[in-house]
C-alpha cells in the first residue's frame, strides 16, 4: 500500500512540475480583439494629398510623377515636367507653391481647388513621394 501512495504521489508531483514548467496557451476568449497590426498602426500622413495627386495631376504627371508628353482632352500637346528629377529638385518651395496656386506653361491653376494647407501638403508629397525626402534648395532672397 505504501508503494502504491508513493508511485501516486510522485506521478502527481511529476505531472504538476512538467504542467507548470512549460507554457501554455489558452483560447482567445475575447473575440472582439484582432490580433496587433503594424500597417494599421501608422497612418500615411500624405493620405489627403496623394488622394489630391491622383485626382488632379497624375493625368498629367503620371502616377509616378515621371511626367512627359500628354495629349489633353482638347487635343494640346504638353510636354509635361518630372517631379523626380531637374529642375523639379532646383525648385524651393515658394517656387512650387506660385506654379500650382497660379499655374502657367500649361498647368492649370488650382487657387480654387486647394486651400494654402492642401498646396503644402502635396509639395511635402511631392518632396517625399518623387524626390526621396530630399531637403529642399534655399529660397531666394530678394535681388539688390
Amino acid at each position: 500500500m505504501k508503494l502504491r501512495t508513493s508511485v501516486f504521489v510522485i506521478s502527481c508531483v511529476s505531472t504538476l512540475s512538467f504542467a507548470c514548467s512549460s507554457p501554455t496557451r489558452t483560447p482567445n476568449t475575447n473575440s472582439t480583439s484582432a490580433p496587433p497590426s503594424s500597417a494599421a498602426a501608422t497612418p500615411d500622413p500624405f493620405a489627403e494629398a496623394r488622394t489630391l495627386f491622383a485626382k488632379d495631376c497624375q493625368t498629367c504627371h503620371q502616377p509616378d510623377g515621371k511626367g512627359g508628353p500628354v495629349k489633353l482632352e482638347d487635343g494640346t500637346r504638353l510636354k509635361v515636367p518630372s517631379l523626380r528629377e531637374g529642375h523639379a529638385l532646383r525648385h524651393p518651395d515658394s517656387e512650387f507653391r506660385k506654379q500650382i496656386i497660379e499655374g502657367g506653361d500649361g498647368m492649370p491653376s488650382f487657387k480654387v481647388k486647394m486651400s494654402s494647407r492642401q498646396v503644402d501638403e502635396m509639395i511635402r508629397f511631392i518632396r517625399q513621394e518623387f524626390q526621396g525626402g530630399i531637403t529642399p534648395p534655399p529660397e531666394k532672397g530678394p535681388k539688390q
